[in-house]
């Protein structure tokens, strides 16, 4: 039997019970007023508390938590989603401060946190330094750990942010109809020596294409482009979808820009650089070749074309993919028939167009001046305001043929968007700058529609989201050329079948669209089906050349797609024979070799091959300068010559020996204003210079001027020698201007990866006299980088001819180098008025000065005066004289660059030069009548 417990024990163990349960009740009382005032204490805390009150001390935290690395990359985002996270705690009556689970778990806890999942470590030294500097500002280790929480909370949102953004991506990319035929292309690649994709608009080929080829294996891949703005946008596309932007492997090279490395694995590429690159290196990294936009037959694309045709036959390891949304699949076919070339078609992702041929009343009789009237496009614009809800997304895109129709629309477009407050109007063309150009992809306010008013350009080579509407002129400006005359045309051509659907296809990529065309369905079906190709319209002297030094024994031979005219042909070759590039046999000379390595004009290639022959070391930095000043864009903007103002504050820099001579003053002046005031934009705005321009001047200059050394035409000067103290200096500014250009890429990166907003102002006019030189420009931290001041004072004195010496030979050799480029003056002139001067040319008689250059303007300096005058007309025609003009030693003639045909046949950049001493120096034979009173 068990024993029941003794009384005495029994009593002992319920007094102890007793004061066991007491304690317990006295721990949580305590407890309870401890938590009490704790919580007391916590919530006195939160009534007003805000980390952005230390915020400035708190970025250490944010910047630095690693040592080293930034953890958080964009500051002002992280503070406005804490403004709007403790805003929704508030609200929510939730606490804002969170010590994480460290307060709520003991050490023997397993229960799960968020806070687990956060790699994220803070530095202690930071910590302690804020800390103690914030003691009597209450703010202690716990709330420091708080903070932390909440910026583990926005890594982890943003992370989950990007996965999102991830995950939609890849499904886009899915989503594209040429991603069906992946497998397909990647096999035919592998198989086949030459590939032909056809894909519609919007079918993801330019971009989709080589990442699949280069997830198949393919090492290294080119994509050419016919335009610059392509390269950029196409690679930074690609770049982002293979998540490497901030990496080299995706990249791109451009005339005077490029962001290629030895990593590079894809490299979008104009052709003319492409075709650089196969004469010195026989493209030996190139796995793959894609030609996209083959459509567009430009000249340098139908040769690299026939040099790849050529080049497969010796290099077994290459590949070779065309690509183009319009295609004559028949010509590639059978132009690449020995080759077996396999044909992808891929169908495009269009919605349904509604198409409306001359949707407004519009009159076919011609107007007296032939311009552009904008009454149409502004009447479609009223149409969409008030057949489509401001709350029905979809944008404008306008298609017009030039600079000068593009500016005339927007200017009647952005009157209409001032009034209606519904529009954002932008120009598109490749005169703009990048950072221009890049505003047609940013997205307009809510209720605001871009009206994007564009060249061709928007055909193809640049893909606008958004687009719904799209008007089209039917209209294209194209330059031909008169290989027996040398004269250039800009006309106006009607475009062509391939050319009008393309642009319609414009309004159907995102959604349904509709196209407004403006003109008949009969001027439709009258359009030639393809376009004509440049090889039959431009001039072919430079090509040659430039074939005639990769190696090609007969260039009439030579297997283009389409075969240029003839006479064409032998004319460029003519024309190489007089400047001495090619021999009688069609050799190539010494000289052409130098001239084919210099990727100028053949005239301003002999400039700089000549200059530095004959000019002083010292001062073919003005050659240098001249040539590139030619060989590039206009430098003036659309108002240069239309505003007053403009043309007064040029004056004093203009040249009375011409174009070429006023161009290399102005470049001058800009270099003293970079060197004086540190900035450009406001000095060149004033005069009407588009300063990128000039930047290119610059760049076009340096680089002729590295391949002279190369070639050993120049002397490579010996670095200037610099003190300490400049040394030091030196090293800092490259620091700070490193520094400026990495945060602005890593800035621009960023801007990619969100919307960036376009603001309404956007149509507002600019003040024409602001200063804006105070503003970030990347184009000025690139000039500085590569250009000291002392490189800045270096080109002053070397580009000027302060010296009258300096300046006849700086004419003598451009001279020289553009003969038999020469005008002589009409008999009668000294009877005509300025705009109706007359100039005779060896290869185009009843020329006339350009309205905007320097003679067109100031022709009275060609005159002769009554004191050069040499003696009376009538003793002269009794001795036997027959000539028209008066006898003098003052007579002048003009060198000029190239002849121009607009609404008249015009001398293009001429300069003056005295008539007879020239002609006797530089003329191939001089013939005369028997009494020496005639020289022709």
């Amino acid at each position: 039997m068990g024993r029941s417990p003794s009384p005495c024990v029994s009593n002992n163990y319920k007094r102890k019970r007793s004061r066991s349960r007491s304690r317990s009740r006295d721990r949580d009382r305590h407890k309870i007023k401890k938590t009490s005032a704790s919580a007391s204490t916590s919530k006195s805390i939160e009534e007003d508390f805000s980390f952005t009150n230390y915020k400035r001390d708190l970025n250490k935290i944010i910047l630095y938590s690693n040592e080293s690395n930034t953890v958080v990359n964009n500051l002002d985002d992280f503070w406005v989603f804490l403004k709007k996270y403790e805003a929704t705690l508030r609200k929510a009556g939730k606490p804002i401060i969170d010590y994480g689970p460290e307060e709520n778990r003991d050490d023997t806890s397993q229960i799960f946190s968020k806070f687990d999942c956060i790699n994220f470590k803070t530095s202690i030294k930071y910590v302690d330094t804020v800390y103690h500097d914030h003691k009597r500002g209450k703010l202690d280790k716990k709330l420091f750990q708080a903070f932390l929480n909440i910026v583990s909370i926005y890594l982890d949102f943003k992370n989950k942010e990007k996965f999102d953004k991830l995950r939609k991506l890849r499904q886009a990319q899915k989503d594209l109809p040429v991603a069906k035929y992946r497998d397909e292309i990647v096999a035919a690649v592998k198989n086949e020596r030459v590939v032909v994709v056809a894909g519609d608009t919007g079918c993801g080929k330019s971009t989709q294409v080589p990442q699949y080829l280069h997830e198949a294996g393919f090492e290294s891949i080119a994509c050419t482009q016919p335009r610059r703005i392509a390269c950029v946008s196409l690679s930074k596309r690609v770049a982002y979808e293979m998540l490497t932007q901030f990496e080299s492997k995706v990249g791109y090279q451009i005339r005077f820009e490029k962001s290629k490395t030895a990593d590079t694995k894809i490299c979008f590429i104009t052709e003319g650089l492409l075709l650089r690159q196969m004469s010195s290196e026989n493209l030996p990294n190139y796995d793959v070749i894609i030609l996209d936009e083959v459509h567009e037959r430009h000249l340098m694309g139908d040769f690299l074309l026939g040099i790849l045709k050529c080049l497969i036959h010796t290099r077994n390891d290459i590949k070779l993919v065309l690509m183009s949304a319009t295609i004559n699949i028949k010509l590639f076919e059978d132009y690449f028939s020995a080759e077996s070339a396999v044909v992808i078609q891929v169908p495009g992702r269009l919605f349904p167009i509604q198409l409306h041929y001359k949707p407004i009343l519009i009159d076919d009789k011609p107007t007296r001046d032939d311009r552009l009237d904008p009454q149409p496009y502004v009447q479609v614009m009223q149409l969409i305001d008030s057949k489509y809800p401001r709350n029905e997304r979809g944008d404008l895109l306008i298609f017009l043929s030039g600079v000068q129709e593009i500016t005339t629309i927007c200017d009647a477009a952005q009157q209409y968007a001032e009034k209606s407050k519904n529009w954002i109007v932008l120009p598109l063309h490749s005169g703009l700058s990048l950072a221009e150009q890049d505003k047609v992809f940013d997205y307009p306010p809510e209720g605001v529609r871009k009206c994007i008013v564009s060249t061709n350009i928007a055909e193809t080579s640049v893909t606008i989201d958004g687009i719904r509407f799209v008007v089209d002129s039917g209209k294209v400006k194209e330059m031909s050329y008169d290989s027996t005359t040398k004269i250039q045309r800009l006309k106006e051509f009607w475009i062509s079948k391939a050319s009008a659907d393309q642009r319609k296809g414009r309004a159907g990529r995102t959604g349904p669209g509709v196209c407004y065309r403006i003109y008949s369905q009969e001027q439709f079906n009258d359009m030639d089906d393809f376009s004509t190709p440049e090889v039959s319209r431009v001039p072919l002297a430079s090509l040659l050349l430039l074939m005639s030094s990769l190696g090609v024994s007969d260039v009439r031979r030579f297997p283009f797609l389409d075969t240029p005219p003839e006479d064409a042909v032998e004319n460029a070759l003519l024309e190489l024979k007089q400047h001495g590039a090619l021999t009688s046999n069609e050799k190539l000379t010494a000289l052409g070799k130098a001239l084919a390595n210099l990727p100028v004009e053949v005239c301003l290639a002999k400039t700089l091959v000549l200059g530095a022959a004959t000019l002083p070391p010292h001062k073919l930095d003005s050659a240098l300068a001249l040539a590139a000043a030619l060989g590039i864009r206009s430098i003036y903007t659309t108002r240069a010559h239309r505003d007053f103002e403009c043309e007064n504050a040029r004056t004093p820099d203009e040249s009375d020996h011409g174009d070429p001579l006023t161009l290399l003053s102005l470049y001058c002046a800009w270099l003293r204003e970079k060197r004086d005031t540190r900035g450009g934009r406001a000095w060149c705005r004033r005069r009407g210079i588009e300063e990128q321009r000039l930047y290119e001047l610059t760049k076009l200059a340096a680089q002729l001027r590295s391949l002279l050394q190369s070639s050993n035409l120049m002397e490579t000067p010996e670095p200037e020698s610099m003190s300490s103290a400049e040394r030091a200096l030196r090293h800092g500014q490259v620091k700070q201007l490193k520094d400026a250009r990495r945060q602005f890429k890593q800035k621009a990166a960023n801007d990619l990866k969100r919307k960036k907003r376009l603001k309404m102002s956007s149509w507002e006019i600019v003040d024409e006299n602001a200063n804006d030189d105070d503003d970030f420009d990347i184009r000025d931290v690139e000039f500085r980088l590569t250009n000291d001041a002392q490189r800045i004072q270096s080109l002053i004195a070397g580009s000027s001819t302060s010296s009258g010496r300096d300046l006849v030979m700086l004419k003598l050799v451009l001279c020289r180098a553009l003969y038999p480029q020469v005008a002589v003056a009409d008999g009668f002139n000294h009877h005509k008025s300025v705009a109706e001067q007359l100039y005779h040319t060896w290869s185009k008689p009843f020329v006339f000065l350009h309205p905007t250059s320097y003679f067109g303007k100031q022709s009275k300096i060609l005159q002769l005066s009554e004191a050069d005058i040499l003696s009376d007309m009538r003793e002269l025609n009794a001795v036997g004289y027959e000539g028209k003009l008066p006898v003098s030693s003052k007579h002048q003639i003009l060198c000029y660059l190239s002849l121009l045909e607009t609404t008249k046949p015009y001398i293009v950049n001429s300069m003056r030069m005295p008539a007879a001493q020239t002609l006797l120096l530089l003329a191939h034979s001089i013939d005369t009548n028997i009494g020496f009173t005639r020289r022709e």
